[in-house]
């Protein structure tokens, strides 16, 4: 299979599958009800223009921060759907999903970069673009700035006025210690793929990873799967249990957004137990191995995934709320309601 061209495998999987890989190349997902690619047409034309050149030069200063800023966007979408709860502040009293573990390393420059988007659109714009709207882009323009697919992404989603419980969070973020089976099985329940999977799981072709986020694949054993001078570099940078050392996802080429990661996972050069499954689960090996000899081909059905991923739940129309501050819901508006005072006069309170 390895020694297949791009062309046989193509075939094989237009054979054997109805495989959006190849429809990517010639439609786009549905597009939900209330989301548009013109729906700032009118109302905010330089929207995409003010959030490219703004993250041109934070990119120029940190590139870590496209890889940070796509992973808000994975992580927002995964929990009760697109709807910028991810970005909202909690309190001792009441966590928010920030506060849960699998957020806790979610960057902190990231979400002063989107408040930095957020008011710069608001202010050339007014406060008619949701943050859930800027997150999306901010993602979409970390992948074409890092190298990868420039796609359109269709807008107006509105901000949630709430977020989820560390419970809720939990359930819906997957884990990088999961197998094949079971993302298959979490993706599905939020209409997502075998190719949506793979093709997502691409996204760790930039960034960084903890130790403490695949240390069970080097101690107190070694993961077989591991490429072992692959493991013996990992321990160099982790070399103990609970070590809070990062390493680059992708060893080949860190910050650039590429068809690497597929590489290295056909060498089993990958980070996670979640990612080297795909090459060992038959149902995502064919799709590994097609991304890994065409970027082309992953590039597009990435694509693909990303929009049809930012639709999850979103909230349109007279739903959520446009936020002046993407971190807190806007200030709720007290009820007036009247009484009657001692002299019979009306009084508003």
């Amino acid at each position: 299979m390895a020694s297949m061209s791009v062309a046989s495998l193509l075939l094989l999987l237009l054979v054997s599958s109805s495989c959006p890989v190849l429809q990517a190349q010639i439609i786009h997902p549905p597009i939900v009800k209330g989301l548009s690619y013109r729906f700032y047409k009118s109302k905010c034309p330089n929207l995409e223009k003010i959030v490219k050149n703004h993250l041109t030069t934070v990119f120029r200063k940190d590139i870590g921060q496209a890889a940070a800023l796509l992973r808000i966007h994975f992580h927002d979408c995964f929990v009760q759907g697109c709807d910028g709860s991810v970005l909202l502040d909690g309190s001792t009293s009441s966590p928010s999903e920030k506060d849960a573990p699998p957020n806790l390393t979610l960057r902190p420059e990231a979400f002063v970069t989107i408040n930095e988007l957020r008011e710069l659109v608001h202010k050339k714009c007014g406060q008619i673009v949701s943050c859930s709207d800027i997150v999306t882009l901010a993602a979409r323009d970390s992948v074409a700035l890092s190298g990868g697919p420039h796609y359109r992404v269709p807008l107006g989603r509105r901000d949630g006025l709430s977020f989820a419980t560390t419970e809720e969070t939990l359930a819906s973020l997957p884990g990088p210690f999961e197998n094949t089976t079971v993302l298959i099985a979490h993706l599905k329940k939020i209409n997502l793929h075998v190719t949506d999977l793979v093709a997502l799981s691409g996204a760790h072709t930039i960034g960084i990873s903890h130790c403490t986020s695949f240390e069970e694949r080097l101690y107190p054993k070694q993961d077989p799967t591991m490429d072992q001078t692959f493991a013996k570099s990992l321990k160099v940078t982790c070399p103990t249990l609970n070590s809070s050392n990062t390493t680059p996802m992708d060893i080949r080429s860190p910050n650039s957004f590429d068809n690497k990661y597929y590489v290295n996972l056909i060498n089993r050069q990958v980070l996670f137990t979640s990612d080297q499954d795909l090459l060992r689960d038959l149902r995502t090996r064919p799709f590994v191995r097609l991304f890994g000899l065409s970027q082309t081909a992953f590039f597009e059905q990435f694509a693909y995934s990303m929009v049809k991923m930012g639709q999850l739940s979103v909230l349109t129309g007279t739903q959520g709320e446009i936020r002046m501050n993407c971190s807190a819901p806007n200030p709720r508006k007290p009820a007036l309601w009247s009484v009657v005072d001692d002299e019979g006069e009306v009084e508003a309170v």
